[in-house]
C-alpha cells in the first residue's frame, strides 16, 4: 500500500459518512450536496448501488478529461459527448472484482482524432489511471 505523498497538491477532498453498507445503507457528503440510500445490485431495494456511483463518476470524470485533451490537441470537442458506462460486480472462486466498458460517442470527429482523445483521457484521468491493473476495461467508441 501506498502512503500519501505529502508533496502532492490536494485540489478537493471529497468527505462521505456511509452507515448499512450495501443493504440499507446511506451516504452523506459533508458539504448536503449528497444525500443517498444505497441498496444491493439486483434487489428490489429503492436505493442505488457503489456500482452505479462509481459508473458515474468514471464517466463524468473521463468526459471531462478528454475536453482537456481536445484544447491541447486545439481542436472542437463535441458538445453531445457521451459516456455509457457499464460497471460489473463479478465473482470467480469466492473473490469479487470489478470490471467495466466505456461506451464513449464523439459525434463529428474523425474515428482516429476521437481514438487519440479516449486514449488521452485513459491515461490521465484519475479513475482510469487508479483502476489500471486492476480492472479489466474496454473503451469502446461508439457512433
Amino acid at each position: 500500500m501506498e502512503t500519501i505523498t505529502e508533496s502532492a497538491k490536494v485540489l478537493y477532498t471529497a468527505r462521505t459518512h456511509t452507515t448499512g453498507g450495501r443493504e440499507h445503507g446511506v451516504s452523506k457528503s459533508s458539504d448536503g450536496h449528497l444525500e443517498i440510500t444505497l441498496s444491493t445490485p439486483g434487489t428490489d431495494g429503492s436505493g442505488t448501488n457503489p456500482e452505479q456511483l462509481f459508473a458515474a463518476g468514471w464517466s463524468a470524470c473521463f468526459e471531462g478529461a478528454m475536453a482537456i485533451g481536445a484544447r491541447k490537441m486545439r481542436i472542437a470537442f463535441p458538445e453531445d459527448t457521451a459516456i455509457d458506462a457499464e460497471v460489473d460486480l463479478c465473482s470467480d472462486k469466492g473473490q469479487y472484482f470489478l470490471q467495466a466498458r466505456l461506451n464513449i460517442s464523439l459525434p463529428g470527429l474523425d474515428r482516429e482524432v476521437a481514438r487519440e482523445l479516449i486514449d488521452f483521457a485513459h491515461q490521465t484521468c484519475p479513475y482510469s489511471r487508479a483502476t489500471a491493473g486492476n480492472v479489466k476495461v474496454e473503451l469502446n467508441l461508439v457512433g
